[in-house]
């Protein structure tokens, strides 16, 4: 979701998508007209199959309670309902990337619907005075997918599952690029422009990325990050990877669509798109190399907020538990192609059963430091004290490094002296 190169969430063209963005984001100039139809405002999922625009029909069919989705390109999301917070004009609902500063004290507490729903320990946090802001939409994993039908007519072999030996990077290498010398095809790998995508890699190389400290009072990274960002970069060579995607944001899924590369790092949000979409060839996930760690980077791809002062919060709260029921979690999560971010939820999607079975398979794999770490920054976002910081410190040093500007030391320097002043 995405820094995530996230899929958007809400749909389009319904009956019951707003035309409108964000100018008039509540329900009055006020806020507070508690007898209009709830707003619930996000980005759109139409690629994802529309599972917000299918749940709040639903909705209406059961209860006989609106709800008017207010879609707002994503890039602009987060400034939208900001400017709304000033202008004391908040929708019922949201799904937000993250918590924000200049909302998070109009949240509504959901420590009761918590309670009742469960999601999955730490993807939620609570503030100092233990009041939960949010709850997680939806959980995404990193993972790569080949391009089968050219690996296979190259004659070169891939783990499935993690059963099989799984491979190092070193392995994976070498195979990719046996790939793409037999069979033509222009790169071997091509990872999203994203430090979430990144952390990943760095993870599977013994590195805990750029680490929140248990007290959340500083951020470091241990003697493997260096070693393996250096690695991350020689690969940006405009024959393995193409430079182009880090340095000027050409789109990798793009590429992997039209058969440019024989690999894709990216992450579950996109199969339901792969499942539609790829007519040409065969495509499969399967596990990602491990030197020498198996992990996956994994966290929630939104969060789900309640506003304060909008009339309709026992409204917004109801339709909140009914949508995290399990019945109808499953249900968004089948239509959606999300991994569920709800305890005891089994979800039978509509396709490509065994490539969310290897995403909650990573997920179990990967060391138990990755979870501490994303609770650690919820807590963080729900304490309210750090500073928004400017782009991504992490992804910008190294586009930096990969054109010859700086060194990876000084950006990886440059991060965390970044990260730590939003801190102080």
């Amino acid at each position: 979701m995405t820094s995530m190169n996230r899929r958007t969430l809400l749909a389009a063209g319904t009956a019951a998508t707003a035309a409108a963005g964000l100018a008039a984001c509540g329900s009055s100039s006020s806020g507070t007209a508690g007898d209009g139809p709830l707003q619930l405002v996000g980005s759109g999922d139409a690629n994802q199959g529309g599972g917000y625009a299918a749940m709040v029909k639903k909705y209406l069919e059961e209860t006989g309670v609106e709800i008017e989705i207010v879609d707002v390109p994503y890039d602009d999301l987060a400034t939208k309902v900001s400017n709304a917070a000033k202008a004391n004009d908040l929708p019922a609902i949201a799904r937000m990337p993250a918590l924000d500063p200049a909302w998070l004290d109009r949240t509504v507490d959901l420590a009761d619907v918590v309670k009742e729903v469960a999601p999955i320990e730490g993807m939620y946090a609570a503030d100092a005075d233990g009041k939960i802001p949010s709850l997680p939409s939806d959980l995404t994993a990193v993972g790569m997918f080949l391009n089968k039908d050219l690996w296979d007519g190259a004659g070169v072999s891939y783990p499935t599952t993690f059963d099989d030996k799984v491979w190092t990077w070193d392995e994976f290498v070498d195979a990719a690029t046996q790939v793409r010398e037999k069979s033509g095809v222009k790169f071997s790998l091509a990872m999203d422009r994203s430090s979430h995508r990144l952390n990943s890699f760095l993870y599977q190389f013994g590195s805990e990325g750029l680490a929140l400290s248990e007290d959340m009072t500083s951020y470091s990274a241990n003697d493997k990050t260096q070693a393996a960002l250096e690695y991350f970069v020689k690969l940006n060579d405009d024959t393995f990877m193409p430079r182009s995607v880090w340095l000027s944001e050409d789109d990798p899924n793009a590429m992997f669509k039209t058969g440019q590369v024989a690999a894709y790092y990216s992450g579950s949000w996109q199969i339901a798109d792969f499942a539609a979409n790829i007519t040409d060839f065969e495509w499969i996930s399967v596990p990602m190399p491990a030197q020498p760690e198996q992990a996956t980077n994994f966290g929630t791809a939104g969060v789900v907020v309640v506003f304060e002062g909008t009339g309709q919060e026992d409204k917004a709260l109801d339709f909140v538990r009914w949508l995290y029921s399990k019945e109808n979690y499953a249900e968004i999560s089948r239509i959606s192609g999300f991994l569920p971010a709800i305890q005891d939820v089994e979800v039978e999607y509509d396709s490509r059963q065994e490539d969310f079975a290897l995403y909650n398979e990573a997920i179990a794999a990967t060391p138990a430091f990755v979870k501490d770490q994303k609770a650690r920054e919820l807590k963080l976002q729900a304490s309210g004290t750090a500073a928004p910081v400017d782009g991504d410190p992490l992804r910008d040093g190294i586009v930096k490094a990969i054109n010859g500007e700086t060194t990876v030391a000084e950006a990886l320097s440059s991060a965390l002296e970044q990260l730590n002043e939003s801190l102080s």
